[in-house]
């Protein structure tokens, strides 16, 4: 399943978009939701990119695959399903705590951010410094 830059730019404005307008709705008191229910967009978009992640790396399993070309590759598809799981983790403590499902404070909601922040800025830091330049 490929995707064109286009269509997965426009997939992204399309539920960013529908995420703000579902956002600015439940703001203003228009619309009695449930956070869960706003934060839908983001999960199915979060969802897509999941699965799309899930089949590339279960690609490996197949034969004649030869592990030696793409562990660099392996490793950062591990950092980005690691970095989904982390950016779902704030999203469902963050709900729970607007919902009022929990009365977890303000600074554990936000861990699971600032862990995905942290490895951004170390990763990029990585790519920066220490990459080979052949």
């Amino acid at each position: 399943m490929r995707m064109s830059l286009a269509q997965r730019v426009l997939l992204t404005w399309l539920f960013t978009l529908l995420f703000l307008i579902m956002l600015v709705l439940k703001l203003d008191e228009k619309a009695p939701w449930n956070w869960f229910l706003i934060f839908i967009p983001v999960w199915i978009f979060d969802t897509i990119l999941l699965v799309m992640l899930i089949v590339k790396m279960a690609g490996r399993c197949k034969s004649g695959f030869d592990p030696r070309n793409g562990s660099q590759n392996m490793k950062k598809k591990v950092w980005y399903l690691i970095a989904m799981l982390l950016k779902l983790a704030f999203c469902l403590a963050l709900c729970a705590r607007l919902q009022r499902f929990t009365t977890m404070r303000l600074a554990y909601v936000f861990i699971p951010l600032w862990a995905l922040l942290i490895g951004g800025m170390i990763e990029l830091g990585y790519n920066i410094f220490y990459v080979r330049r052949d």
